[in-house]
C-alpha cells in the first residue's frame, strides 16, 4: 500500500512546494490578499464588529485599527467559544481545540475549523515537497515513519468539544491515505498508556527493516525513544520472535484482541536484532534500521543542545525541521535538511515583526516581511484563521537572509527566556552555544542542563545545574566552572561586561542521575502533556528544581570555594 500512496503524496506536496516557492516572489501581494480574505470571513463575528473589520481597506488601516495584543486579549473569547457561544473569534463551527503545552505558562485554548485546518495542511504539504525532493536529492527517499503520539482528547469543554495539545489534533484529523505513512496501525496512537504506546509503535516499526523515517515532536523525545528501544530490547526482540505481546502490556480487552490479530512472529528479523544486541550490547535506531532515510524534529530554539547527542543514537542521519509552528498556528516552513531557518509560511498567517526597539512599548509598532533586516532579531506577530488577530506570540526569531521577498528567519527563544543576574538578559541561545561548547572541549554528555539564579546574593550567582548522561564523568569540575565562566563571557557580551564588577562568580551543581526525569513526570503531573514538554534551559523561577539532589556542588576560589552534597530546598514538593 505505502508504494501507491508514496507517490500520490510526494506529488502532490511538490505541487504545493511549487506554489510556496512562486509565493515568496510576491510576498506583500501574496499577504495583503490572505489578510483581505479573513477579514472578509470573519467580518461579522463578535471580533470582526468590535474592530469594524467590514470597513477596513488596507493592510494599513488594519494595523493601525487593531493593536498587537498577546493571548491574554484573546481568553474571553476563547472562554466564551468553549462555553458554545458561536461567532466569537472565527464564523466556522469548531471541530476542537487545541490547547498550548503549558511548560512555559499557563494552558491556552486555540480554536479549529476546518478551514484553519485547510491553512495548516497547505504549510504541512509544502514541507512535505521540501523534504521528499531534499531526500531524493541526497538519495535518501521517504518512507514508512516511526511515530509515537497520542491522539488521545485530554479532555471536553462544557459542550462536548474535545481538546487536546496541537501534535495530538494534527494526529487526530489526519487523513486516511496520509495514515497509510506510519509504521504502526493507526489504532497504537489510540492508547492511553505512554509506554505501552511506546512499545507497540517500536514493535511494529522494528518488524520493518525498511524502516526510513523517525518523526518527534522534540528532540528531546527522541532522546527519551532511544532509551525506551534501549531498555526494553531483550522484551522487543522477543515479542518478535514469538508472535506473542506480553501480558503487562496496558491495552484495552478491545484494542488487545486487534493487536493479538495483527501481530505475528517473525523469526528472520528477531535473530538479526539479537545478532545486533549481542555485538553492540545495546539497540539504537542506527543499528536496528541500517536504511533510515532522515528525522522530521523540532529544529532551532533549545534544540541544537541535545542534537549534540544524536550521533550516538542516530550516526549522521539528517535532521529535517518540518514547519516552524505551535498551538496557535503555523508560522514557517523548513526548506532542506539540517538547517534551522524558515521560510514564512505566507498562505497560512499574516505576519508581522516587532523590532527591538519596541519590544517594551504598550503599543509596539510592526515591520512587514520585507521590510526586515539579516542579522536582527525581532518578535513575531500574527493573525490567522484559528481568530487571532495581531497576536503577539512572544517568540524572538533572527533574520538569517532572503529569498526573493521572503525572509528566512531562525527561531531563537521566547520573550521572557532570559535570566538576568543584574541587567545582561542571557538567553537560552546564549546558555546552550556555551554548553555545547564546554561537552566538545570536556568530551563530556549531559543528560540535561539547567542555568538557574542563587537567592543568596544580590547580584545572584549563576547556578549551573547539570545531570551527566550515563557513562558520562567529569574529572575536573572546577576546570569545567572556570571554563564555563570564560565561555559565558565571549558568546555573552553583557555577561562579560557585568562580570567585572557586578555578577558574581558562578556555581556548579552536579545533580543525581533520574533528576530531568523527575522533573519530567513533575510536569506531566501537572498537566503538561508529553509530546509538547519543553524544559527550559535558563529560569527566572529560583524554585524550579526544589527538591532535586545535588551529588555535588563546586565554588570557585574567591567564592569560598567548597564542595559540598545535599538536597535542594523544598524535597517532597509536588511542583517543581
Amino acid at each position: 500500500m505505502t508504494d501507491l500512496v508514496l507517490p500520490v503524496l510526494g506529488a502532490v506536496a511538490r505541487r504545493f512546494k511549487a506554489d510556496f516557492i512562486r509565493n515568496t516572489h510576491h510576498v506583500d501581494a501574496v499577504q495583503e490578499q490572505f489578510l483581505r480574505s479573513l477579514l472578509r470571513t470573519h467580518q461579522h463575528t463578535a471580533f470582526g464588529r468590535e474592530y469594524k473589520f467590514s470597513d477596513l481597506r488596507s493592510v494599513d488601516q488594519f494595523r493601525e485599527r487593531v493593536p498587537v495584543q498577546p493571548y491574554s486579549a484573546f481568553a474571553p473569547y476563547t472562554e466564551r467559544m468553549a462555553n458554545g457561544e458561536p461567532n466569537v473569534l472565527v464564523s466556522d463551527p469548531l471541530i476542537y481545540f487545541n490547547i498550548s503545552s503549558g511548560s512555559t505558562g499557563q494552558n491556552k485554548l486555540i480554536p479549529v475549523t476546518k478551514r484553519s485546518r485547510r491553512m495548516l495542511l497547505r504549510a504541512n504539504r509544502a514541507a512535505m515537497g521540501f523534504v521528499t525532493e531534499a531526500g531524493l536529492r541526497n538519495q535518501r527517499p521517504p518512507g514508512k515513519m516511526l511515530l509515537t503520539l497520542s491522539v488521545n482528547a485530554h479532555g471536553h469543554t462544557p459542550t462536548g468539544i474535545a481538546y487536546a495539545p496541537v501534535s495530538t489534533s494534527d494526529l487526530r484529523l489526519t487523513d486516511l491515505l496520509s495514515r497509510q505513512v506510519f509504521s504502526c496501525p493507526f489504532e497504537a496512537f489510540q492508547i492511553a498508556d505512554t509506554a505501552t504506546r511506546y512499545y507497540i509503535c517500536l514493535l511494529f516499526a522494528l518488524r520493518n527493516p525498511d524502516l526510513r523515517v523517525i518523526g518527534a515532536t522534540f528532540p528531546v523525545l527522541a532522546l527519551q525513544l532511544c532509551n525506551y528501544l534501549e531498555t526494553n530490547a531483550e522484551s522487543l526482540i522477543h515479542a518478535l520472535k514469538t508472535g506473542k505481546l506480553p501480558s503487562w502490556l496496558k491495552l484495552s480487552p478491545e484494542l488487545r484482541v486487534k493487536f493479538d490479530r495483527q501481530w505475528s512472529a517473525y523469526t528472520e528479523r528477531a535473530q538479526q536484532l539479537q545478532r545486533i544486541l549481542d555485538t553492540h550490547g545495546r539497540l539504537t535506531p542506527q543499528a536496528a534500521w541500517a536504511d533510515l532515510s532522515f528525522m522530521v524534529t523540532a529544529r532551532g530554539g533549545t534544540s541544537n543542545f541535545y542534537f549534540e547527542r544524536f550521533p550516538e543514537y542516530f550516526g549522521g542521519l539528517p535532521i529535517f525541521g518540518g514547519t516552524y509552528s505551535c498551538a496557535e498556528g503555523v508560522l514557517g516552513v523548513h526548506r532542506d535538511f539540517n538547517t534551522d531557518s524558515v521560510l514564512p509560511a505566507l498562505e497560512s498567517a499574516f505576519i508581522e515583526f516587532i523590532p527591538e526597539d519596541q519590544w517594551d512599548q504598550e503599543y509596539p509598532k510592526t515591520l512587514l516581511p520585507q521590510e526586515v533586516q539579516p542579522g536582527k532579531c525581532y518578535r513575531v506577530v500574527f493573525t490567522n484563521y484559528s481568530g487571532f488577530y495581531r497576536y503577539d506570540l512572544g517568540d524572538i526569531v533572527e533574520i538569517e537572509g532572503f529569498l526573493g521577498q521572503a525572509p528566512l528567519m531562525i527561531f531563537r527563544h521566547r520573550r521572557g527566556g532570559f535570566i538576568s543576574s543584574s541587567t545582561e538578559k542571557t538567553s537560552e541561545t546564549h546558555a546552550i552555544e556555551v554548553m555545547k561548547r564546554l561537552q566538545q572541549s570536556f568530551e563530556v554528555a549531559l543528560e540535561n542542563f539547567c542555568i538557574t539564579l542563587s537567592d543568596d546574593a544580590i547580584p545572584a550567582h549563576y547556578l549551573v545545574n547539570i545531570e551527566l548522561a550515563a557513562g558520562s564523568t567529569l574529572a575536573n569540575p572546577e576546570q569545567f566552572l572556570q571554563a564555563f565562566d570564560d565561555t559565558m563571557k565571549e558568546v555573552q557580551k553583557f555577561y562579560a561586561i557585568k562580570r567585572r564588577d557586578q555578577i558574581p562568580l558562578p556555581r556548579l551543581r552536579i545533580l543525581a542521575p533520574g533528576s530531568f526525569e523527575t522533573l519530567r513526570q513533575q510536569m506531566v503531573g501537572r498537566g503538561v502533556a508529553e509530546a509538547q514538554l519543553k524544559f527550559p534551559h535558563v529560569s527566572e523561577d529560583r524554585r524550579w528544581l526544589d527538591g532535586l539532589t545535588v551529588m555535588q556542588e563546586v565554588r570557585l576560589r574567591g567564592d569560598r570555594f567548597s564542595i559540598a552534597a545535599g538536597r535542594l530546598p523544598g524535597a517532597g514538593r509536588n511542583n517543581p
